[in-house]
C-alpha cells in the first residue's frame, strides 16, 4: 500500500510504500533518515490525532494515498 508522509516543518512529501504490519515508528524512522532529521524527535499525526508509534499500519486504519505528517513531538524528543 502507498502512503504520503509530509514534513509538516517544511511541506516536503515522500511516497512511501508500506505493509499493513509495518508500525508507525518504522514510517517515522524512514521519513526521519531520509529526511536527515533526529527519529526519536518527531511523530505521526494523521488529521488532529498522534498515531502512537507502536501500532501497525493496519491498527492505525491507514488507508491507500492516506497523507500522514511528520511533526517534531510536541512532548519533546
Amino acid at each position: 500500500m502507498r502512503i504520503v508522509v509530509k514534513d509538516a516543518e517544511t511541506g516536503n512529501r515522500i511516497n512511501m510504500e508500506v505493509d499493513k504490519d509495518n508500525t508507525i515508528e518504522e514510517i517515522i524512522e524512514e521519513a526521519a533518515n531520509y529526511w536527515k532529521k533526529n527519529p526519536g524527535a518527531y511523530v505521526i499525526r494523521m488529521g488532529k490525532k498522534i498515531l502512537q508509534a507502536e501500532l501497525t499500519v493496519e491498527e492505525a486504519t491507514l488507508q491507500e494515498n492516506d497523507v500522514i505528517e511528520l511533526i517534531p513531538d510536541p512532548e519533546g524528543g
